[in-house]
């Protein structure tokens, strides 16, 4: 039988009481206001676990030591980017100016550029770079499946090895846990050295577990990079689900700056003090501008979202966001609706396919507020359109594996490669001029009168997604 002691009452009303107060003083520095609400408002109601969820996820930084593994490792950056622009420094004005502030890489000229928007395309010249490869192999990714995808790109890897190709291998665990420990006998046949990225330990925490590196980059050989949305996973790996992906394949200078990225990545993840060798730059391959923008919590601005924000504000004419996951902040909403206030088209592409009830819930409830403030809203159909790219008045396009959510903007670490020449980033405006003919606009009046059950789920999601 159960005694209800009063002292044990009064003690524990005590208890919520102090993490109610200790939390106004807390939660709001360095958050912004809506994510500040949200977790006031699940400690206001639920003390005890409002502050355990806090204490697990409520922070966004790394552990001491990680950190101190970034710093050490800053001068590499500087070194790189400085030989860069000695190199091939590319110019790319006012926006290359501001994302090398971002994200420390300058533009840089004399690329080779193809877009690759077909899925098993790129699987094909991947393997077939790795088995012309004559140095080394370097991949850094989120997802690294054990299926016949990532058993083709292994049996690629263990040939390479086999001729002496010095081959590494990053993948994120928490984005692999389906196939992790397949992934990790998988790879340990092959001979490359492999890494998991930010290690995920239940019992031995030593930053937040969701955290990830959410990063897409290949290198062959230091002069052949690959950058984009594609996982090495089969397209289809979520039954009823096939993923649209959109990949930039290219050669040259800018090469330098995604093998620093991975170089940076895999020495932060080692266990001996970070020593990262000098990057060689690629002679020139073409003609194309160039440059590569890491972002992520070991960047003092959220750099992606910095510079999306920055050049909606500027866009004159067309702006074309497109992304599988939209959870914006209110900086990128009110951007997006004041660009189309000046009569700037504001197109923004989204998947009618869902992989992710809450967070799709969640981008819902922002299409009301775009289509009253004349941005246009398309739903891509028939598959996971997986593709993260933006163009905005013909003069910058961005390819990456950065959403447009803030998972992206302030947890994950992610990398963008931004196109500054006309030519490249009018194909880049073909392939989503594409996507919007395959798509459906969302029409205001109809979305209004979606039921109202509905717009309870998406506003819950809502609230639920700035718990950062």
């Amino acid at each position: 039988m159960l005694v209800h002691h009063p002292d044990l009452t009064i003690v524990w009303y005590v208890v919520e009481w102090l993490i109610r107060l200790g939390a106004i003083g807390v939660v709001p520095l360095r958050r912004s206001p809506a994510a500040a609400a949200s977790w006031l408002l699940l400690i206001l109601f639920f003390p005890i676990g409002g502050l355990f969820l806090y204490l697990v996820i409520g922070r966004p930084t790394f552990s001491p030591a990680r950190e101190r593994r970034w710093r050490a490792i800053r001068p590499f950056f500087g070194d790189t980017a400085a030989a860069m622009e000695r190199e091939a420094g590319g110019g790319g004005g006012a926006v290359g100016a501001f994302a090398q502030t971002l994200g420390r890489l300058p533009c840089v000229g004399g690329n080779a550029v193809e877009l690759i928007d077909d899925y098993d395309d790129v699987v094909d010249r991947l393997v077939a770079d790795i088995e012309g490869a004559i140095a080394s192999v370097d991949l850094l990714v989120y997802i690294f499946a054990d299926d016949q995808i990532g058993q083709r790109v292994a049996a690629a890897l263990e040939r390479a090895t086999a001729r002496g190709v010095q081959c590494r291998v990053i993948f994120d665990p928490v984005g692999s846990r389906l196939w992790r420990r397949g992934t990790l006998r998988l790879l340990a046949t092959t001979g490359a050295k492999v890494r998991e990225a930010l290690p995920a330990h239940l019992l031995r925490r030593k930053g937040r577990a969701d955290m990830r590196n959410h990063r897409k980059l290949f290198v062959i050989d230091g002069r052949i990079g690959y950058a984009g949305s594609q996982n090495l996973v089969a397209k289809d790996f979520r039954p009823g689900v096939v993923n649209r992906e959109l990949v930039v394949r290219t050669a040259g200078p800018i090469v330098a700056a995604m093998q620093s990225v991975i170089d940076g990545d895999w020495q932060i993840e080692g266990r001996s003090a970070p020593d990262p060798a000098p990057v060689s730059i690629p002679e020139a391959e073409g003609t194309s501008r160039l440059q590569l923008l890491p972002s992520g919590a070991d960047f003092p601005l959220e750099g992606f979202k910095t510079l999306l924000v920055w050049l909606l504000h500027r866009a004159t004419r067309h702006a074309v966001l497109v992304t599988p996951y939209f959870v914006p902040d209110d900086d990128v909403v009110n951007a997006m609706r004041s660009a189309a206030a000046r009569g700037v088209i504001v197109d923004l592409v989204v998947s009618a396919v869902v992989d992710q009830r809450i967070v799709h819930l969640a981008q819902c409830s922002y299409f009301e507020e775009l289509l009253v403030g004349g941005v246009r809203i398309h739903r891509y159909r028939d598959y996971l359109l997986h593709a993260k790219n933006v163009a905005i008045d013909g003069a910058i396009g961005i390819v990456g594996s950065s959403n447009v959510d803030l998972r992206s903007f302030q947890l994950n670490e992610e990398v963008s490669l931004l196109l500054h020449d006309s030519g490249e980033i009018q194909r880049l405006e073909a392939i989503q001029s594409a996507y919007i003919k395959a798509s459906d606009p969302i029409d205001l009046a109809v979305w209004r009168a979606r039921p109202r059950f509905r717009r309870l789920f998406e506003n819950i999601a809502r609230i639920m997604s700035p718990l950062l």
